[in-house]
């Protein structure tokens, strides 16, 4: 019972996710609204972690095979792909370049401010 709750709870906020989509005008697909809504409900608090982590667990499990579908339909779309199967590999690797260093320095940047703000606390305590 416990796996239904917590797939109805996710099956929801996709949902909103998707009715979101529908309502704004804006060029973001629904799975990001969906996403940033479970951010924003795990920030403040609304829904904890415990009330989805097995079932979010398991997806995260069974990732890799959710892909195979999509797979096959490159494979099968190749000849209508080909012309443009240079620029797409580029594309790829290019963008896979940028997210990574982007994400490293990301990294970077939050592990230096979290740095600065625990010694800051750190020195704070000393004094008092």
């Amino acid at each position: 019972m416990k796996y239904v709750k917590e797939s109805a709870i996710i099956f929801g906020i996709t949902m909103i996710g998707e009715f979101l989509n529908e309502l704004l005008p804006l060029p973001v697909p629904a799975g990001v609204y969906g996403l940033f809504l479970l951010l924003l409900l795990l920030c403040t608090g609304l829904l904890k972690l415990k009330d989805i982590e097995a079932t979010g667990n398991f997806l995260l499990d069974i990732m890799p095979i959710l892909f195979i579908p999509a797979s096959v339909g490159l494979i099968e779309s190749y000849d209508a792909m080909k012309a443009i199967l240079v620029p797409l590999v580029v594309t790829c690797l290019v963008s896979t370049i940028v997210v990574m260093g982007v994400t490293g320095k990301v990294t970077e940047l939050m592990v230096s401010l979290l740095k600065k703000k625990n010694g800051k606390n750190a020195g704070e305590e000393k004094r008092a």
